[in-house]
Parts: structure tokens; C-alpha cells; sequence
């Protein structure tokens, strides 16, 4: 008799058990969905020991489509308009725009720890961004400006057919949609491609240039290099070249694909360093040494403030492009100087690189608005040296290594030490 009470009472129990595991399921499957499933369309940042769920707080505001929702730890939320939230992001940018970030969203899942191409795309470089797309296969952040005009619904249309009528567009590029009436504005460009990219790191890159080599691999299959990159004080450069001839940089299919046929074109004369007439613009990476190297990264010892190289670095805890570059000169450049300045070294990579692909210029545009950005550059220079020398101070880390480039820079810059001296006694 015993035994039978006995064995009945466990049947009741795993039954009740069984029973609680399933509610238990139900319920938790209930509330994620009923917690991420909104109709609103926004970020919500989430404190660690959130008690109360932040839907029971959303029924009470009646949310827009585009409303970004912030919260504490007890409930409590602020819903914002995601436009107005976008105007104190790029503040320093001219406004009003109109942006979408992921008009379209690419289907595969990115490993945090790829490298996404980080870029910016015009009408004029729609086919070239879907060539990309085909021959990189890997995470692509594009920033896509439209004009605001009468041609700008036309303009969407293409672009909608571009997308859906490339695969590998649809499976690896993330296109962020900026309307507006402002031409080149590429720091801020830069700025939306890099804030919406999904891997941890980037690689800054004009989408005109054909990626030769497959630098993801080389990149992730070797320990060191990823530990400078997680590490976040390191950026990876990707020597540039272009061809000596234009008409030679029309077909990529006739590029190199590997170091040993490259460098037979440099000693042939055929190909040389991007922009080779503008030698501070990439000289800084030492071709020579580059040509000889083997296997080893090096690093980057005569840093010149016109140095634009192409870089892969690390998002989080990095610099942002200063908006108010607008249009050609020193935009770039301008970035990449506040980048270094931050603390983080460049390293060049010794087998991988990049080639342009031929298009024109417009010569009268680049003409004036480098005399605009070239003023703007020398203050800045100096701005942007105090900025961050009264970082270093303020921190304690003006006698670390980090403020290294700092030191070594700023010092160039006229009349730094004085003001510096003056603003920390």
C-alpha cells in the first residue's frame, strides 16, 4: 500500500513539474515578445537591474513610428522624437536632413568580430558600391546621400532596383538613406556609415577602390593582429595605388591579386602610390619598406598631418570625423589626425592592399572648397591638440604612452606649448 502512495505521489509531482516548466515557457516566450515587438521604431537602452518591464511604461505614451525610448533601472521612460535625437548627434552637420538608417538591412548575421566596409555612396557610384558588394562578400556599412530635388524619387528607384537585383547586396549590405540639399558632406557620411556598421571594427574606405587581397582573412586568422585590434590602440593601414595610366584603372578584373604580381607592375612602371603627386597624402606609409617587407606589420614613424590612409580599427572608444569638413580637402585627413592624436598607432599590413578604380574629378569644386578646409584645417589642428592634451592631463595619462602621438605632433603645431602651459597651470 505504501508503495503504491509512494509512486503516485512522484507521478504527481513530475506531473506538476512538467506542468511549471511549460507555463514557465509560455510565459517567458510571452514576455519577450511582448517587450521587443512594439510598433515603435527606436533604441532602447536597458539598466542592468531594470525591474519593472519597460512595455507596462510604453502603454502609457503614445509612441511614433521613429522614437527612440530611454530608461532607468526603476521603469521609468522618456520617449523622444528619433529626428530631434539626430540633430544633437550630428549637431556640427548642416540640417535639416532626412535620414533612414537601414532603408535596407542586410539578411546575414555578422560576427562581432568581422570587419565591416565602412563607406559613402553617391548617384554616381550605385554600380560601383554593387561591386563591391559582390566581390568583398562581407559586412558593408554604406552611408547613400540623395538629393533633395526633383529627381530624388527617380534616384530611390534605382536604388531600389540596384538592391534587388544583386544577391550579394541583399545578403551583406547594411544602406543607410540621407536626404537632403547639402553636397559632400563626407564627415558626416563617414560618421553614419561607421554609427550603424554591426561588427566592432571598421575599415574606413572610398568606395572607388577595388579590395585586392582578402585582408578578413589575413586579419582574423592571425592572433596578434586581433589582439591589437581589440585592444583598441591600434589601426591597421591598407596601402593605396593607382595606376599610371587611367586608362588601365577602368577594368578591375585586370587588377593584381597578390603582392609579387603587384610589385612586378611597380618595378615595371605601371602602378605606384595613390596619388603619388601628393606624396604627404600617403607617403607616411613607406612604400619602400613596404615592397621589402615580408610577413611582419610595421609601424608608422613620420606622421604627417596631410596622411589620409585607408584604416581598419576598432568603433567603440574611437574618434568621430569632425562635421564640419564640408566638401573636398582635408576632410579626411582632418579625421584621420584626430584619430591618431586619441592614441591610436597605425601599423601597416605587409601583403594586403588596395587599388583605385578610374573615375573623374571635379576639378573646380575640389579647387575652392580645398582653400576653405585648408584654413579650417590649421585651426583645427591646433584646436584639436588642446582638446585632447587637456584630456591627457585631466585623465593621467599625459605620462602614458597613449599621449605619445600627441606630444609628438602637437608639438609642430604653433604656438601649442604656450597655450597648453597656460589652460593646465
Amino acid at each position: 500500500m505504501r508503495l503504491e502512495l509512494s509512486q503516485a505521489a512522484t507521478k504527481v509531482f513530475k506531473f506538476f513539474l512538467i506542468s511549471y516548466a511549460i507555463v514557465s515557457v509560455i510565459y517567458t516566450a510571452g514576455y519577450l515578445y511582448t517587450t521587443y515587438s512594439g510598433n515603435h521604431h527606436g533604441i532602447i537602452p536597458r539598466a542592468r537591474e531594470q525591474q519593472i518591464p519597460i512595455q507596462e511604461s510604453l502603454q502609457h505614451q503614445q509612441l511614433n513610428e521613429h522614437t527612440v525610448v530611454w530608461s532607468n533601472a526603476q521603469g521609468s521612460i522618456q520617449a523622444m522624437p528619433e529626428n530631434f535625437v539626430m540633430t544633437k548627434i550630428f549637431s556640427d552637420a548642416m540640417g535639416p536632413m532626412n535620414l533612414t538608417p537601414y532603408f535596407f538591412r542586410a539578411k546575414a548575421q555578422f560576427d562581432k568580430e568581422d570587419i565591416t566596409m565602412s563607406t559613402l555612396v553617391t548617384r554616381n557610384r550605385f554600380p560601383v558600391l554593387s561591386r563591391l558588394a559582390t566581390n568583398h562578400k562581407g559586412p558593408i556599412s554604406a552611408a547613400v546621400h540623395i538629393n533633395d530635388d526633383e529627381d530624388k524619387d527617380e534616384v530611390i528607384k534605382e536604388l531600389r532596383d540596384l538592391y534587388a537585383g544583386n544577391p550579394d547586396m541583399q545578403q551583406f549590405v547594411d544602406l543607410h538613406l540621407i536626404i537632403d540639399t547639402y553636397d559632400r558632406q563626407f564627415n558626416l557620411w563617414r560618421n553614419i556609415a561607421k554609427l550603424f556598421a554591426r561588427t566592432d571594427y571598421i575599415m574606413m574606405l572610398d568606395v572607388d577602390f577595388h579590395i585586392c587581397t582578402d585582408l578578413r582573412k589575413s586579419i582574423r586568422s592571425n592572433p596578434d593582429i586581433m589582439d591589437r585590434l581589440r585592444d583598441g590602440r591600434t589601426a591597421l593601414v591598407v596601402p593605396a595605388f593607382e595606376f599610371e595610366k587611367q586608362a588601365d584603372g577602368n577594368d578591375w578584373k585586370t587588377f593584381p591579386a597578390n603582392k609579387k604580381d603587384l610589385v612586378q607592375l611597380v618595378d615595371d612602371g605601371k602602378i605606384g602610390m595613390f596619388h603619388n603627386n601628393w606624396f604627404k597624402g600617403h607617403g607616411s606609409t613607406n612604400y619602400t619598406r613596404w615592397y621589402e617587407t615580408d610577413d611582419d606589420i610595421y609601424k608608422v614613424t613620420k606622421y604627417d598631418f596631410s596622411y589620409e590612409p585607408y584604416i581598419i580599427y576598432k568603433k567603440d572608444g574611437s574618434p568621430w570625423c569632425d562635421e564640419r569638413f564640408i566638401g573636398y580637402g582635408a576632410n579626411k585627413a582632418a579625421c584621420l589626425y584626430e584619430i591618431y592624436l586619441s592614441g591610436i598607432e597605425y601599423w601597416v599590413l605587409p601583403n594586403d592592399f588596395l587599388i583605385h578604380q578610374t573615375h573623374r574629378y571635379p576639378e573646380d569644386a575640389r579647387r575652392k572648397e580645398r582653400q576653405y578646409n585648408r584654413k579650417l584645417y590649421t585651426n583645427y589642428r591646433e584646436e584639436v591638440c588642446l582638446r585632447y592634451a587637456r584630456k591627457f592631463y585631466m585623465s593621467g595619462e599625459w605620462e602614458t604612452t597613449k599621449a605619445d602621438n600627441l606630444k609628438r605632433e602637437c608639438a609642430k603645431v604653433h604656438g601649442f606649448q604656450r597655450n597648453f602651459m597656460t589652460t593646465t597651470e
